[in-house]
């Protein structure tokens, strides 16, 4: 079995790792005007450096910032587009756990604008998390994919006047996140991963309602997605890995859709133009790896079987099955191992600790090394 030296790894992880205690105070510090814009970034800087080392130390091949500048896994990017803006109006995405259900609630978003790029989002970002890391591991920036920009309000959030014909939005809409590709790539960045929920969430029938309900073609959406995700990475470098990562939510331990990924399998896997893509497969809610059989050859899946929902270090044994069966329908040589989100998708995290968020990625070094070499 042949080493991997691009992304994605044979172990890899998703991106978003728990804010550490200092952290969170220097931003319940900085919203209370107790510190400096340039404090709380100084204590954003040695966290990153202290999880950059972490790791390293647990053997990952690419390592990410944990987001730890971020809010939200997507908002705060989203936000800075150019012709986007938040609203007084609340969105609530109703998540589920084993415990019971509870809503995350955010600023509604209006496309009031055209939309465009103005500046290099997290291009700074970037720049730091690069500095950190050590020769042999390869910085990942995670940024939210264009579908979520249009899966949060869908067509009622896009403003007739500024846009009467939807056409030009999303033609705008891929060229902003073409230009945003392209200026990273420019800054070095030779791992970029479009996380989108919107492509997981569509195989929910339930969520499949919702859409048709507000007055969105749910039965296509994905295709006009997977165009349009296409459109904004058609053009970038040689020497630039591109994965997406595909879930149901993840929201302190929650999720908001069921499901496997039959729905949207054969389009997903055939036509998606990316270099991986990063699966959730953690429990019987995520559905089997049937769909897999539409991945063409040179394609990579990572198989998020490692939970980031709960602390229990799953059996080493049992991941090992996992991957064998996975293989019945894409050759072991495309397959890659990962947890299946990330730990804190928003600022909250979920219910484990820090040592088990490391156990889990240890664990996940260790599996690849004793199944692919």
């Amino acid at each position: 079995m042949t080493l991997r030296d691009t992304p994605p790894f044979r172990a890899d992880h998703v991106g978003s790792l728990l804010r550490p205690e200092r952290l969170l105070r220097a931003r319940a510090d900085r919203a209370a005007g107790t510190i400096s814009a340039e404090e709380l970034r100084a204590v954003e800087d040695d966290a990153i450096r202290d999880v950059v080392r972490m790791q390293r130390d647990v053997g990952l091949r690419s390592a990410t910032d944990g987001e730890f500048r971020r809010t939200s896994w997507h908002m705060d990017f989203i936000y800075q587009l150019g012709g986007i803006h938040s609203t007084d109006e609340k969105i609530r995405v109703h998540f589920h756990n084993k415990q019971g259900d509870l809503d995350f609630t955010s600023a509604a978003l209006a496309v009031d604008g055209p939309v465009r790029l103005e500046k290099t989002i997290f291009g700074d970002d970037f720049v730091f998390l690069d500095s950190t890391v050590d020769e042999g591991v390869t910085a990942k920036l995670t940024i939210p994919s264009p579908s979520m920009v249009h899966y949060r309000g869908g067509k009622a959030s896009i403003d007739p006047a500024v846009y009467p014909d939807e056409e030009q939005f999303w033609a705008d809409l891929s060229a902003a996140y073409a230009a945003q590709v392209a200026a990273v790539a420019e800054l070095g960045c030779r791992y970029l991963q479009l996380d989108d929920t919107s492509l997981a969430y569509v195989n929910d029938p339930e969520q499949r309602k919702q859409l048709t309900e507000r007055g969105d073609d749910a039965e296509h959406q994905h295709l006009r997605y997977i165009k349009q995700i296409n459109a904004a990475i058609e053009g970038r470098p040689a020497g630039l890995s591109v994965t997406t990562h595909m879930c149901r939510g993840n929201f302190r331990s929650s999720w908001a859709a069921e499901g496997g990924y039959d729905f949207v399998a054969e389009a997903l896997f055939s036509e998606l133009a990316v270099d991986g893509f990063f699966l959730e497969f953690d429990d019987e809610r995520s559905g089997g790896f049937a769909p897999l059989r539409f991945v063409p050859p040179g394609k990579m899946v990572v198989l998020g079987l490692v939970t980031t929902k709960r602390g229990e270090l799953e059996s080493k044994d049992a991941l090992k099955r996992r991957i064998d069966e996975a293989s019945r329908y894409v050759p072991l040589e495309q397959l890659c191992l990962s947890p299946q989100c990330g730990f804190s998708s928003t600022v909250e995290g979920n219910v484990l600790s820090y040592d088990d968020e490391v156990a889990k990625l240890a664990l996940i070094v260790e599996t690849a090394q004793e199944v692919w070499g």
